[in-house]
């Protein structure tokens, strides 16, 4: 069985993130999206938040489970029993951080793989950091995240 966890710290989950997930869900048994405790990255949404908003966002896809945790990614995938990592990767800027984790990743446990999946070209440009500024601005963010959030994102940044 193919086990693949995408990571991040999805603040805010953006369709580009969504987009993943659900390409992810075609290619893998199973895939464990898992968020991300960082607090020094200033979320506007706890960790609990983003799990939540994540499951009703993907808790139409049977086979991605959404769970959070801190710490090492290669230690949680391997106590999920995970073989793959999943990265979204939208530009060539994101490449040169992404295969450095990936190799040190490797490193540090052999049998789990990374996997690369290029964003959709309509997500290309789409960021958490950008979403946020824009918003932040009130600028139009009205495709960029599940709808479920739109409001609550500009409410948060007010």
């Amino acid at each position: 069985m193919k086990i693949a966890v995408y990571p991040g710290s999805f603040d805010p989950a953006t369709n580009g993130h969504i987009d993943i997930i659900k390409r992810s869900g075609a290619l893998f048994d199973r895939v464990i999206v898992a968020v991300l405790s960082n607090p020094s990255k200033n979320p506007i949404f706890s960790v609990e938040e983003r799990v939540d908003i994540l499951k009703r966002t993907c808790g139409d896809i049977k086979n991605v489970e959404i769970d959070s945790f801190s710490g090492l990614l290669i230690d949680y995938c391997k106590s999920k029993n995970a073989n793959v990592i999943v990265k979204g990767l939208r530009a060539v800027s994101d490449f040169e951080y992404e295969l450095q984790m990936a190799h040190m990743n490797k490193k540090l446990n052999q049998e789990i793989e990374t996997v690369f999946i290029m964003t959709s070209s309509r997500y290309s440009y789409l960021s958490s950091s950008l979403v946020k500024e824009v918003a932040g601005f009130g600028g139009c963010i009205r495709g960029l995240v599940p709808e479920i959030i739109e409001k609550e994102i500009y409410e948060r940044l007010k």
